[in-house]
């Protein structure tokens, strides 16, 4: 396994301590924050390869954390949260995380899902199919550089975003449903996704349509799925 860094943000030390012991563990180093502020410094100082950020935090919360990230990083962002309402999980989904965890939660999980966004991130883009560019009207996909761009406009992913359109691309024209567009991106089973999915498609929708409302490439058939336009 290669060597990943892995940035725990939590105000809680027994927190930050509990998973930094089952996350060296499996040979990862962890890097420790009390605060979004104090995370903010050390992404600027240090190589990070994924980030588990808890939402209530002193100074600057999760989700306004996961925000200024996403303004420049697309590392992975698992959310730790100690409400389980889904307003909450659709929230830090809406800024960019890439997963949730809620409080209390099961360590072994947690780093399950760690270990899983950290395959993703680094092997992110490597769904079969022999063309390396795909171009869809306007709408491309790199398959090496991990980039899309729209009509030759560079628009900025994440990684899991990325793996949407990416499998929606390479199967322009097929409908994908729910359950299979997550356990195909997620690499998981799939358990009450549909908001979770319907979120990040909103997310690229507004990133590469004109008219989020009226997409031109990324449509949906209601009752069964989404499709990527040919």
């Amino acid at each position: 396994m290669e060597h990943y860094n892995v940035l725990v943000v939590d105000d809680e030390k027994e927190i930050r301590d509990a998973i930094e012991i089952y996350l060296k563990n499996e040979g990862i180093t962890v890097l420790k924050a009390k605060d979004g502020i104090e995370a903010l410094e050390i992404l600027n100082e240090q190589q990070v390869h994924l980030i588990i950020l808890d939402v209530m935090m002193p100074k600057l919360d999760g989700i306004s954390a996961t925000y200024k990230i996403r303004e420049k990083k697309n590392i992975p962002i698992i959310i730790l949260s100690a409400k389980s309402e889904d307003t909450d999980k659709i929230l830090g989904l809406q800024v960019g995380a890439d997963d949730y965890v809620t409080k209390p939660f099961n360590p072994m999980e947690l780093v399950a899902r760690v270990k899983s966004q950290l395959r993703r991130y680094v092997t992110f883009g490597t769904f079969e199919g022999v063309k390396k560019v795909i171009d869809l009207n306007g709408l491309m996909l790199d398959k090496e550089a991990k980039e899309v761009s729209v009509n030759g406009e560079s628009v900025k992913l994440t990684p899991i975003e990325y793996k949407i359109v990416e499998l929606l691309m390479s199967n322009a024209g097929r409908v994908f449903s729910i359950n299979e567009i997550y356990e195909r991106v997620w690499n998981e089973p799939c358990y009450n996704a549909e908001n979770t999915v319907a979120v990040h498609i909103r997310k690229i929708r507004e990133k590469i349509e004109i008219d989020p409302k009226n997409p031109r490439f990324l449509k949906v058939v209601w009752g069964i799925g989404y499709k990527m336009e040919k």
